[in-house]
């Protein structure tokens, strides 16, 4: 990484996340944000974003803290890195209001969630739009207004969220042919695939299948749910292949090289039943989320803290804003 490239990352609050989550976004994202020079990562938990969904503002701001808690306690350094809710930052509203005056209508109609909805209505008979805001509907320009709002370089996707970048892209470069070159023009960074994480019923790990495993259960309900995880009918003493079974999928997740190595041979050479390779799970998981669970707790036992911190992210954040928006504002209004 270039030493003054800024990088940004958005998380939406929707909840506890899962083992899923914390595998393929959440580790990495810490990783890089921790890894960049200080003040120049920002990552912001995008509750504006929840609106078009969310009309409860108590489950809003309940997510909100749960989702800084969980960044927390896995080893976000706010500190280091410019952490806070996107709402504090009044900047993003204004910025959002001038790109929708630069951004044409035809660029929203093949947003993929917007299709998604379309698709979804017209199979199922109904208008098209039957369903859709405009939270829903405009999300892009406002996903654009968080990132060139601080200058981004750099924004971590997965390959499934390539296209909000490539939107902010877009509308920069709208902007940019109209008013002189005041954005920058920023670049996905692809997140490296980990592989299709899963669940308990060896589907793609996702809460809209129910088949999730939460990272910060309690150690009881954690192996009760890794002992559920389904399996095929070989017996204790017949060889077992471990590349396509969840139980050691996950595991090289949470353990080193050499125990991931041991267990491969168990299963490779027969004589372990499943029920004792999900109790090695869980007990590498645990081990792996124990200090991070109590730290999560302690967190959210003290929300005025995690407020705090957020509210000391968001100062920050306005500064890096603050001179993007005035030469926003002066180039289209004087």
């Amino acid at each position: 990484m270039q030493k003054k490239e800024i990088i940004l990352t958005g998380i939406k609050p929707t909840g506890m996340p899962h083992l899923g989550n914390l595998i393929g976004a959440i580790m990495p994202m810490i990783k890089l944000a921790n890894a960049a020079p200080a003040g120049q990562s920002f990552a912001f938990i995008a509750d504006l974003h929840a609106l078009n969904a969310v009309t409860d503002r108590h489950e809003i701001a309940t997510h909100v803290r749960e989702i800084a808690a969980v960044y927390l306690a896995l080893g976000l350094d706010a500190e280091h890195t410019i952490f806070f809710r996107q709402s504090d930052v009044p900047e993003v509203y204004a910025l959002n209001t001038f790109l929708m005056n630069v951004t044409p209508k035809g660029l929203m109609n093949r947003a993929h969630s917007y299709k998604a909805a379309v698709d979804r209505n017209t199979a199922a008979g109904a208008d098209t739009d039957a369903g859709v805001n405009m939270g829903l509907y405009t999300y892009p320009v406002l996903m654009a207004a968080d990132i060139l709002l601080y200058g981004t370089d750099i924004v971590p996707v997965g390959s499934d969220q390539k296209q909000h970048v490539e939107f902010a892209r877009d509308i920069a470069g709208y902007f940019n042919n109209i008013y002189g070159d005041v954005f920058k023009l920023p670049t996905p960074s692809i997140r490296a695939e980990t592989g299709l994480i899963a669940g308990l019923d060896g589907r793609k790990m996702s809460k809209s299948y129910g088949n999730q495993i939460p990272i910060f259960d309690e150690p009881a309900e954690l192996k009760k749910k890794i002992m559920r995880i389904i399996t095929d009918s070989k017996l204790p003493e017949e060889p077992k292949n471990p590349d396509v079974s969840t139980i050691f999928q996950l595991y090289t997740h949470f353990a080193d090289a050499a125990a991931v190595k041991d267990l491969r041979a168990r299963f490779e050479s027969g004589g372990m039943g499943y029920g004792d390779a999900k109790k090695i799970l869980f007990e590498a998981v645990n081990d792996y989320l124990s200090a991070p669970r109590e730290r999560y707790k302690e967190l959210l036992s003290a929300p005025d803290k995690i407020d705090a911190i957020l509210a000391h992210g968001a100062e920050r954040a306005r500064a890096a804003a603050a001179p993007i928006l005035d030469k926003v504002k002066k180039v289209m209004l004087g």
